[in-house]
């Protein structure tokens, strides 16, 4: 495993989190709500240093991280899970509303452990629970996807989508192109100008490089998820 905080401390420069939070704070506001209702649990997987959990407005809010370092980034109202994706101590079955994530999944090193992280999202998530997952388009981004260290996972927003559906999820919202790649890219910082960008799906196709996606925990599990489980159980 790489040294998490070491890696976090180089690549994100602590100073210009401010910035940082303004650009989610509208992306929150103006977006993101619509898939997160205002008295939702909402679970931030690999939390970072909260820059989505601690701008969405939600009753209660926990973060997933395994980099120990992140807690003290985290607001007063956000709970901190040190763990793994895959396997969350302390959240119980069917206890969350929405599981987010963003520029993550490319992170994990196989499709196996992709498919340990959504049977435990569908563990936790309530039935009609979202996962709403953001993330680099490896369709759009080939020449610059592997600049980081810790990229392993190639994913387009059709993978996922098939990755999601093969777990046993509803898939209600496949967006190819979402968001530039990184927010030191050409996506403007203005509030207004973010939020106006929100507005024009025409920009989206020029200036996205990410994808997002957004599925459903269905009412009762599908056979194919009874069977995930099972083999998850037996090790």
């Amino acid at each position: 495993m790489p040294d998490l905080a070491t890696l976090y401390r180089f690549r994100f420069n602590e100073a210009a989190l401010p910035e940082k939070n303004r650009i989610w704070r509208v992306l929150c506001s103006d977006y993101f709500k619509r898939f997160i209702p205002a008295d939702a649990t909402v679970l931030d997987l690999a939390c970072g240093y909260g820059e989505f959990i601690n701008n969405i407005a939600a009753r209660k809010k926990y973060g997933v991280d395994l980099n120990a370092d992140v807690a003290r980034f985290l607001n007063n109202d956000v709970t901190f899970l040190n763990c793994r994706a895959d396997a969350i101590v302390g959240l119980p079955d069917a206890s969350v509303d929405v599981v987010f994530t963003s520029n993550f999944l490319e992170h994990l090193r196989s499709k196996e452990e992709l498919d340990g992280v959504f049977l435990e999202a569908l563990r936790v998530l309530k039935p009609s629970g979202r996962i709403v997952a953001m993330g680099p388009n490896i369709r759009f981004l080939a020449d610059k996807y592997w600049d980081f260290y810790d990229h392993y996972l190639p994913l387009s927003h059709l993978s996922l989508e098939e990755g999601l559906v093969q777990a046993g999820f509803e898939v209600e919202t496949v967006i190819a192109k979402f968001l530039p790649y990184t927010t030191r890219s050409a996506l403007p910082k203005n509030p207004g100008l973010i939020a106006l960008y929100l507005r024009m799906p025409l920009a989206w196709q020029i200036l996205g490089k990410q994808f997002l996606v957004v599925g459903r925990r269905p009412h009762k599990a599908s056979d194919n998820v009874r069977r995930m489980a099972t083999v998850a159980a037996s090790g």
